[in-house]
């Protein structure tokens, strides 16, 4: 379920440059740590993905495994995702900390014309790191009111 969300931002998953799946991210002491897949630009990881079983809860205890790759890797964005909801985290509060909650979450059986047009900046065509953080900041406290 998540190959077609990432051809849909543009991105050739069979471009090992470009798409790459069981990334691994080793964490201290703990060798070995994949993540799921991730998006590269310039050989450098932009956005990593944690999938999960389709219809399963994305709880915090799943998003504890992006925490960790997130921490050790240069990516500015995370994807907890279960093939349904896409949930997109980054680290607005403390900088390569990925926040508690996301910013943006897309949902393939509930969006509005609104959610499409914030995932259409994810995609490799119009991805722009300084853009996206700006919407990030926004959504976020527009998320809370």
């Amino acid at each position: 379920m998540i190959m077609p969300l990432i051809q849909i931002l543009g991105y050739n998953v069979f471009d090992p440059f470009e798409v790459t799946p069981e990334f691994t991210s080793d964490i201290g002491t703990k060798k070995g740590e994949k993540v799921d897949y991730v998006i590269l630009r310039d050989g450098k990881p932009i956005m990593l993905f944690e999938c999960k079983k389709s219809g399963s809860d994305l709880t915090i205890n799943h998003a504890s495994q992006l925490f960790r790759y997130f921490h050790v890797t240069e990516a500015r964005f995370g994807v907890l995702t279960n093939g349904l909801i896409y949930r997109f985290f980054t680290d607005l509060e403390q900088s390569n900390k990925m926040d508690e909650k996301p910013f943006f979450e897309f949902n393939i059986l509930d969006f509005k014309e609104r959610d499409v047009d914030e995932l259409r900046k994810f995609a490799k065509t119009a991805f722009d790191l300084e853009t996206i953080l700006t919407t990030a900041n926004e959504l976020k406290y527009t998320r809370v009111i």
